[in-house]
């Protein structure tokens, strides 16, 4: 499935204090960022790309659109996802994350808005946030690999002329491929009876099937 850029405005970064979360002054253990598409109508998010940077859990909420009479809603659709596995080492601080829209919690058709939540509950890495954020949408479908009519149901303006002359028809080659299968089959079933109590061409018994006492 293609995919396609989606532009975006990325807004800036917004500290919430939680409470059991006790780090300095300014820098509190939870961000939260907004993305907005301008120029975008509601899409279907297909993959959302990014660079990690000591971020240790990530939510995102998705503004939808649901219909003209109604107003857009927030849902959660990713909740406390790893992106450091061990809060006391350097695992996945500083690394690429596609999350795509399987991995999610909820539909994501019609998407207005974005908002990651990022969160880093240890005192040892105090700065955090994620960079080179970029959004893909569904591209068109690629066309189906199918083979063109002509190679499986010839119609007789499209098939090719044999090269050689004399060759077999092809819409006969396997009815006739079965005649001489059960053809064989005969003759190998009628040539075991008929060597039974006969004898072969050095005018002995065949001693695999009579014995003599």
């Amino acid at each position: 499935m293609s995919r396609v850029s989606v532009p975006c405005h990325v807004k800036g970064t917004v500290a919430l204090q939680v409470g059991d979360v006790r780090t300095s002054q300014g820098r509190p253990g939870v961000l939260v960022i907004d993305v907005t598409f301008p120029s975008v109508a509601p899409f279907e998010l297909q993959e959302i790309m990014f660079k990690n940077y000591y971020t240790a859990f990530l939510s995102i909420r998705v503004r939808q659109h649901t219909s003209p009479h109604t107003p857009a809603k927030w849902v959660t659709c990713l909740r406390d996802y790893c992106l450091m596995p061990d809060p006391h080492s350097e695992d996945g601080a500083q690394e690429y994350v596609s999350l795509f829209k399987h991995q999610m919690l909820c539909d994501m058709a019609r998407v207005l808005e974005l908002r990651l939540i990022l969160r880093q509950p240890s005192p040892l890495w105090l700065s955090f946030t994620v960079e080179e954020l970029q959004i893909y949408q569904q591209g068109s479908k690629s066309p189906s690999m199918t083979f063109p009519k002509w190679l499986s149901h010839p119609v007789p303006c499209e098939q090719p002329a044999p090269l050689i002359e004399g060759l077999p028809d092809p819409s006969r080659v396997s009815s006739e491929v079965q005649q001489m299968w059960a053809l064989t089959e005969m003759i190998r079933a009628s040539h075991t009876s008929t060597r039974i109590g006969r004898f072969d061409v050095d005018g002995c018994y065949d001693l695999n099937l009579l014995s003599y006492t």
